[in-house]
């Protein structure tokens, strides 16, 4: 663990400012919505003296739940940064919504993080979402520490919390300290084999464990020797254990924390938010266990235009890479971009390269841009404390980047990079909202515009189809943030059904006579043609075929024919569906020599597909979508069955590692607009889903166009 301890000189803004990067720490608080990670997060504030009181998440009045939306509903909607200073080392405590609809701001929060701190309620336990996260974060390599929150839960149950991470995440989850027998706001230290007693609050009183702690304490310490021993890199320790050699404290301790900067040995601390059990041991935990950002190594970079650059290293005299992971905007500093600083230093009045790629179809249109640093600022929620500079490691808050956006890279004009973007969710929720009058709309772009740059998990689409403007959302509870933003920025929005646009095609083969002839004086128009229409195999589009014979359409109005034709098949005959699929032959029709025209003939030609359409009746066509769910087997039959009632064809499944099945599936697509909260409901938020267009099928529940058809006609 090497430069954990390393001191530097100076540190000014109240200590929040250092030059080394191995006196950072960036630890992200993650875990299921009321674990109480917001709550844990004020009392750390409060143990290192960040704050003097802690806030309440019911009175509104958290550090980190400072957003509008966060206080009225209750729980955190984004991320947020809480630094503090713990001996000689800077802790950013990164707290993370727990609810599953913000996953986005979680795996941001994971992006700007060194490590994670999963918050479990004794009270409830291990959720199904939690362990996903847990996965993801192994995959990572993200070292990980368990903190059992909520000791004071009137269902709290400890050692089953315990058992019940241990069966979740597995065997080298095991606890450093143990709570105090009789409800006594105190915990045994497995390891130094002391009581920390918290009585008299932070910092804790110590003395010796009493009788009746004894054996809970023997037990519960051999299975953590036995645990840290295994992760040892000394091959001897065990052997030498076994055989009755005792292991040293300093040993011990010194193997435990590199098998937790490994993220090979996963430590358990009961802690209680409302008395302060547990903050000094969360805090020494993260400072003298968790890796700094020179144990753990940043993301890979590329050219804007793709090409490879050397691995970044967190050296503050590197080349200036730094990330944005979060986007706000504050009412008076105007946008606020929370930066990762991997390498190089940022500092103010320094001009910058800003550059976002890879996000389009999302509405973050590629870009770069040449801007200036003006302030640097140290992040406290919604605090900003101003910096002089901000070194490879660290986390910081710039403001007025005009073009930034959230998963940006800011980095040197003269030497330009673009870091390689962590994995988005993809959005699968849609909601059609519309401006409630005319002077909404400007606010709504304003707005919108906005939302776009600070939330990568957020798509807009204009349908080109149904004209409607759908944002694309993670669920309901981000669907009603998102809302709530709009509205609270000044746009009043309508939220609209989202319509499904269709297509038509002709039941069977039919020809049409169009004929335009007006005489009312002056130039008459004067245009016949008659046309065969006959459909088409599924996705081969729309044709148009000349079989006129002897000059009866002269040569230069049969483009005029196929124009009108055409656009009456785009504009959709009856229903405002759209026809495709169908072959169009013009085969007769007549001319005049001179009320013949280029309008006429286009009217002709319209005329006589809708007359086809009358005779020959259309076919509505439902877009059919290509769904992939992947699930825990235990949800095989239930997501099955669901799949069927929604009209769906299972096309096959297949086991995949871990207990779990991909299945593939077509559903048409008006049945998948509430299918992103449905799956999440019946598979307790375990199941994920990707959908892309497959085709357009004959849909056997929307009313048949042809009636409507040969009623408009």
């Amino acid at each position: 663990m090497a430069d954990k301890n390393s001191r530097t000189s100076g540190g000014t803004a109240a200590g929040f400012v250092v030059d080394e990067p191995g006196r950072v720490r960036n630890v992200a608080l993650v875990g299921p919505s009321g674990s109480g990670k917001t709550t844990l997060t004020e009392a750390l504030l409060v143990a290192a003296h960040a704050v003097n009181r802690a806030g309440s998440v019911v009175e509104g009045t958290t550090v980190c739940d400072h957003d509008e939306a966060a206080i009225r509903q209750q729980r955190s909607v984004s991320l947020a940064v809480a630094p503090v200073v713990h001996g000689d080392v800077k802790i950013n405590l990164i707290d993370t919504p727990g609810y599953a609809d913000f996953v986005g701001e979680v795996r941001a929060g994971l992006r700007a993080a060194d490590a994670a701190l999963f918050v479990v309620s004794a009270g409830h336990g291990v959720d199904s979402a939690t362990v996903s996260l847990w996965e993801e974060c192994a995959v990572a390599g993200l070292p990980r520490a368990v903190v059992v929150s909520r000791l004071d839960h009137a269902r709290a149950d400890v050692e089953a919390t315990i058992a019940a991470c241990q069966e979740a995440f597995g065997a080298s989850v095991l606890p450093l300290y143990l709570p105090a027998q009789g409800g006594d706001p105190a915990l045994i230290g497995l390891v130094t084999r002391r009581r920390y007693d918290y009585a008299n609050g932070h910092p804790p009183q110590l003395s010796d464990p009493g009788p009746e702690d004894a054996e809970r304490l023997r037990a519960a310490r051999d299975a953590l020797i036995e645990g840290v021993i295994a992760e040892s890199e000394d091959e001897s320790l065990m052997d030498r254990y076994l055989a009755g050699e005792p292991v040293s404290d300093d040993v011990l301790i010194d193997d435990l924390e590199k098998a937790v900067a490994r993220a090979t040995f996963h430590p358990v601390i009961p802690a209680c938010a409302e008395t302060g059990v547990g903050t000094a041991e969360i805090l020494d935990g993260i400072a003298h266990a968790f890796p700094s950002p020179l144990e753990h190594a940043p993301p890979a970079a590329t050219t804007p235009d793709g090409v490879p650059l050397p691995r970044l290293s967190p050296d503050p005299n590197g080349p200036l890479a730094a990330e944005i992971v979060h986007t706000s905007v504050d009412s008076y500093v105007g946008r606020v971009s929370l930066a990762r600083v991997f390498s190089g230093t940022l500092s103010p009045e320094r001009p910058v390269h800003v550059s976002g790629h890879g996000l389009a179809e999302r509405g973050h249109a590629d870009h770069d841009a040449d801007e200036r640093v003006a302030h640097l600022y140290s992040p406290l929620g919604a605090t900003l404390r101003e910096v002089p500079h901000c070194v490879a490691g660290d986390v910081c808050a710039l403001t007025k980047l005009t073009s930034a956006e959230t998963g940006d890279t800011v980095s040197d004009p003269g030497d330009p990079m673009l870091i390689e973007p962590w994995q988005m969710p993809e959005p699968l929720l849609p909601v059609a909202v519309a401006a409630q009058t005319r002077s909404d709309e400007d606010a709504l772009a304003r707005n919108l515009a906005r939302l776009v740059a600070g939330d990568p998990t957020l798509r807009l689409e204009r349908n080109a189809d149904t004209h409607q403007l759908v944002l694309w959302c993670m669920g309901e509870a981000h669907a009603e943030v998102v809302l709530s933003q709009l509205r609270a920025g000044g746009a009043e929005v309508t939220v609209e059904p989202v319509r499904i646009s269709h297509r038509a095609t002709f039941a069977t083969s039919a020809d049409g006579h169009g004929r335009h002839v007006k005489q009312s004086g002056g130039h008459g128009q004067y245009a016949v043609c008659d046309v065969s229409v006959e459909p088409l195999e599924r996705g081969a589009g729309v044709e148009f075929v000349n079989r006129t014979v002897g000059g009866v359409v002269p040569h230069q109005f049969i483009p005029s024919v196929e124009k009108g034709a055409l656009a009456q098949l785009k504009q959709g005959i009856g229903n405002d569906d759209p026809v495709v699929d169908v072959r169009v032959t013009l085969f007769d029709g007549k001319a005049h020599s001179v009320d013949s025209s280029d309008a006429a003939f286009q009217t002709a030609g319209a005329l006589a597909v809708k007359d086809a359409a009358a005779k020959a009746g259309l076919v509505t066509l439902e877009p059919l979508d290509e769904v992939v769910v992947r699930l825990p087997d235990a949800y095989l039959g239930a997501v099955l069955g669901d799949l069927s009632a929604r009209r769906g064809r299972v096309l096959g499944t297949e086991s995949v590692a871990g207990g779990h099945s991909i299945v593939r599936a077509e559903v048409p697509a008006e049945e998948l607009v509430k299918y992103a909260v449905q799956l999440r409901g019946l598979t307790s938020g375990r199941a994920s889903f990707t959908r892309r267009h497959a085709r357009y099928e004959p849909s056997p529940h929307r009313t048949p166009a042809p009636d409507r058809a040969k009623a408009k006609a």
